[in-house]
């Protein structure tokens, strides 16, 4: 394994070099990541069960993890614009690790709030730190490197509740210890990409990394841009979480279908949404991240307002769609922002991460208050209109006249 890992991150300087080795390495720590972070839900009944938790306590474990895991990234990716630490990576999956053992033995609220806590802070560290190893490595092709990254983290979001059902669920709470051996897995992996960092990374980011951008914007135009993109992020995001967290509940309140026939609907729309996110980046190289990201966010907009209306048969392949088509943005915005901010990689990754992590909780939690009040139906009329944010991509600067593009 050993072996392999460095034959796949050998040392490579050209700064044009696309180094897949790197890519696919830091992916690969992204599942791992996100299927870790996962699993803190599946504990949920039990700690309800076992320690009397109100709804409104499971709610504050979830916020407590959100808030280190959403505030913490763009301020790590700040300081390390300034400093890179690149051991910070393998150092960060050591919070994961103590996150996982602390709510593996966690018999005490106090416990599970510092273990969540631990638990989001191992993220804040890896998303800005590996978003900055993937465009290190990109060599020129930055939304495939971005794409190839974040499919990662949505097979770890996909397989972690997959996990808890074979796992957690049948053994229990200190089960979660098992899987901090992963952390143990991913430290090993990020070592070896440290290295690479530090040796040839800094150097090909420096010498390559922002070439692409031609002309610098003043500073008002690149700060309305990114105010923008966020915006563009929380149409995406809260729209995603209507379909991620409730799903199932739609499918079963609206046509009585089983739950294990909803699950089936719910991994559709899952697997199109990994396929979206691969597809989006390489599409923002070839074609400009502005189409894109029109496209990816207001080509929704069809689909999503058909959805609330559509019978079973036509559900699905409607979700599809939307999967596919709302999934390529993210890594197009993210290349876009950073080529905004020329220099601040780390900082507009962990903002754009945190953010779109963030507003995926908050709208969860808004969506489920609203579905209690005017059924999740109603929700879903509402939500079909989120994609209509997506004209403000209008008003977006034109960082891409006379690219040479890849």
């Amino acid at each position: 394994m050993s072996n392999m890992m460095r034959a796949a991150i050998k040392p490579q300087t050209a700064a044009n070099n696309t180094v897949f080795g790197v890519i696919v390495a830091i992916s690969f720590c992204h599942l791992l990541n996100d299927m870790m972070q996962s699993l803190l839900p599946a504990i949920y009944p039990g700690l309800k069960t076992d320690l009397g938790l109100s709804f409104g306590q499971i709610g504050l474990v979830t916020f407590v993890y959100q808030i280190t895991a959403s505030i913490l990234q763009p301020l790590i990716g700040l300081y390390a614009d300034k400093r890179p630490v690149p051991l910070a990576l393998p150092g960060g999956t050591l919070f994961s690790l103590a996150g996982l053992t602390v709510l593996s033995i966690a018999h005490s609220y106090g416990l599970v709030l510092v273990g969540a806590s631990l638990l989001g802070m191992g993220s804040s560290v890896f998303h800005p730190e590996s978003s900055r190893v993937a465009r290190m490595a990109a060599g020129g092709r930055h939304g495939l490197a971005q794409s190839l990254f974040q499919v990662g983290g949505n097979v770890g979001q996909a397989l972690g509740p997959l996990a808890a059902a074979l796992v957690v669920v049948r053994w229990g709470q200190s089960s979660l210890a098992f899987f901090a051996l992963l952390a143990l897995l991913s430290g090993a992996v990020l070592w070896n990409i440290a290295t690479w960092y530090r040796h040839h990374g800094l150097t090909r980011l420096k010498t390559g990394g922002h070439a692409a951008l031609a002309i610098e914007l003043p500073k008002g135009q690149a700060a309305r841009g990114i105010a923008i993109l966020l915006t563009l992020i929380f149409s995406k995001y809260v729209y995603l979480a209507s379909l991620t967290s409730y799903f199932t509940f739609y499918l079963i309140h609206r046509f009585g279908v089983s739950v294990q026939n909803a699950q089936l609907h719910l991994f559709a729309f899952l697997a199109a949404v990994a396929v979206g996110t691969v597809a989006g980046g390489p599409l923002g190289d070839r074609f400009g991240r502005k189409y894109v990201i029109w496209f990816s966010i207001l080509g929704a907009l069809p689909f999503t307002l058909m959805l609330p209306y559509a019978n079973l048969f036509w559900t699905t392949p409607l979700t599809i769609m939307i999967g596919l088509i709302l999934a390529s943005a993210f890594p197009a915005i993210v290349v876009f922002a950073q080529e905004l901010v020329p220099g601040k990689v780390g900082m507009i990754s962990g903002l754009f991460f945190g953010f779109s992590f963030g507003m995926g909780g908050l709208g969860a939690a808004l969506l489920g208050w609203l579905a209690d009040r005017i059924s999740i139906e109603a929700v879903y009329q509402i939500c079909a209109f989120l994609p209509a944010i997506g004209l403000l991509t209008a008003f977006l600067p034109n960082i891409e006249v006379g690219r040479k593009r890849p």
